[in-house]
């Protein structure tokens, strides 16, 4: 997917592209850049490592930022990488780091997390969304549909949406009739499927085939 979104950039290191090679770890605070750069150069070309640190102690605060020249180096990295990184690709340099970095913690560091939850009211855009948006108010549950009027591919499908915590397994079923593709997700809590539904309802993929998501009945009260 990564390397799909970065074509229509060409050979060209422009916002997009840069979306694209720059990835977010987590790292041991006793790594220097040079560590980093160490660790993560199997995977591509790397144009520059920096470490995130106490603006008043001059400490890490164990995070780090590793750019590479192309985008499907970056993707290798988060594909092959020890998890215990937990590699994403950065945020902007238009969005504020510090506002990046708390919601990365809220996200990874958090005690609720150890069932691989995804406590959605920690990240700001979710608290906007669940108080004031209307579309919230249809019934919500741990299970989703996808369907694409392209056929899924059960890997790709389930790397994609794995990128959100807590899934626990990816159906994929195709109609013989038409081709079109559908599948079944189901997380672990109602919170990450919420997520999952929030980033990737109209995504593009492939790029030019919008993905539909809706919550699917899972025998639960949806109310809680």
């Amino acid at each position: 997917v990564f390397i799909a979104q970065s074509r229509a950039s060409g050979s060209h290191r422009d916002v997009e592209d840069e979306e694209l090679t720059r990835i977010f770890v987590m790292i041991p605070k006793t790594y220097t850049e040079e560590d980093l750069r160490e660790k993560f150069k199997m995977y591509g070309d790397i144009e520059y490592c920096s470490i995130i640190k106490n603006k008043t102690t001059g400490e890490s605060k164990g995070l780090g930022y590793v750019r590479y020249l192309k985008p499907s180096q970056a993707a290798r990295a988060i594909e092959e990488c020890d998890r215990s990184y937990r590699a994403i690709l950065a945020e902007p340099k238009n969005k504020s780091s510090e506002s990046f970095e708390h919601d990365y913690y809220s996200n990874s560091m958090r005690p609720e997390l150890r069932g691989n939850t995804l406590p959605f009211c920690m990240q700001p855009e979710f608290c906007s969304f669940e108080k004031a948006d209307t579309r919230i108010q249809e019934p919500v549950s741990k299970r989703l549909s996808v369907v694409s009027r392209l056929p899924f591919i059960q890997e790709q499908l389930f790397a994609l949406f794995d990128l959100v915590p807590g899934l626990e397994y990816c159906d994929v079923q195709r109609d013989p009739h038409t081709n079109s593709g559908y599948a079944v997700i189901q997380y672990s809590t109602a919170a990450s499927a919420i997520y999952a539904k929030y980033k990737l309802h109209g995504f593009e993929y492939p790029p030019g085939n919008r993905l539909t998501v809706i919550f699917l009945e899972d025998g639960n009260d949806s109310s809680e």
